[in-house]
């Protein structure tokens, strides 16, 4: 079911993608923000709805529908969602590393040459 369910959400972002990609430009969009273009765009009249437009927010909707069910799906799968949560074994005890041997005698000094009063 999961795997028929993402099969139908990437066919419904395919169509989608389409969808917008052949909707015509409306000339603006956050660029007529800035005053350019007057008050046309929050007062003028309401355009009409196109095929391409329909199928724009059914798409949409329908993309938004199945995320969201495909999201509670996986959170609620039984599968671990990490190997940290998986049944693994523990690992092995590490076996400590024996220690430099230590002589009883101290270490010689450097011997240091003396001057010559020559």
């Amino acid at each position: 079911m999961f795997t028929l369910l993402k099969f139908v959400l990437l066919l419904d972002a395919l169509i989608l993608t389409i969808a917008v990609l052949l909707q015509a430009g409306q000339g603006g969009g956050l660029a007529s923000l800035g005053g350019g273009s007057g008050t046309e765009m929050f007062m003028g009249g309401r355009q009409a709805t196109t095929l391409l437009h329909k199928i724009t927010w059914w798409t949409a909707g329908i993309f938004l529908f199945l995320a969201l069910i495909l999201a509670v799906m996986s959170a609620h799968s039984g599968t671990p969602r990490s190997v940290l949560e998986g049944a693994t074994p523990p690992p092995a005890p590490v076996q400590s590393a024996p220690l430099p041997i230590q002589s009883s005698t101290p270490a010689p000094q450097p011997q240091t040459k003396r001057p010559s009063n020559r």
